[in-house]
Formats: C-alpha cells, structure tokens, sequence
C-alpha cells in the first residue's frame, strides 16, 4: 500500500528479511520502519533513524509470554511508535470495526 502510485502515496518502499548481514544499514535510512520479523527485540535503537516512524507488527512467545519485535528501548529514539505489545492489533480492530460501521450505514441508507 505504501508504494501504490497515486496522490498521497508513492514511497520507495525498501523490504529487508532478518537474514540480511547488514541490515542496520537499511533499517537507518527509513522514515517508515515497520518489523514484522518474529523475532523478540529485533529491532533496536541501534537500528533506528532518530525522528522516524516505526511499527511494532511482529510478536513470538516465550512459553506463555508476549514477546514484540521492536526493544522498548526503540522510543527514546523514535519520533513515534506503536505500542510494543499488540501493536497494530488494536490499529486492526479499531479500523475493522469502522469499515463495518460504514458499511452498515451506506446499506441503511440505501434501504431508506
């Protein structure tokens, strides 16, 4: 989505897997950082450009523990950040439960 070519749109988007050597250099250069790696601790400050976006969206386990892939350490260099733990789930439902409030009222309306 962040690459559709259209208004508002049109990002060089740049994906990494966690098996690339130098990675860091990668992760530093963007504004946008999303990690969906599985990985817990992943991605940290180290990895991270000052001022950018990044996106908690990957998790693992540990027994029965929760575990992001972004360090909480990562927010005293971010600009902004998602919560570590559930991340975008809560971004998901909220956007779910809009998209089928919409719905709900364009089907009301077409009824009326």
């Amino acid at each position: 989505m962040l690459s559709l070519k259209q208004r508002g749109a049109n990002a060089a988007v740049t994906v990494v897997h966690s098996a690339v050597p130098n990675i860091a250099d990668y992760t530093r250069r963007a504004d946008i950082l999303i990690a969906a790696v599985g990985l817990p601790s992943f991605v940290m400050p180290e990895m991270v450009k000052p001022g950018a976006v990044v996106i908690s969206g990957g998790i693992s386990w540990e027994g029965k523990k929760l575990l992001p892939d972004v360090d909480e350490s990562v927010g005293e260099v971010a600009g902004w950040i998602t919560a570590r733990l559930g991340g975008v789930g809560p971004t998901t439902v909220a956007l779910l439960l809009r998209n089928a409030v919409e719905c709900a009222e364009k089907r009301a309306a077409a009824k009326a």
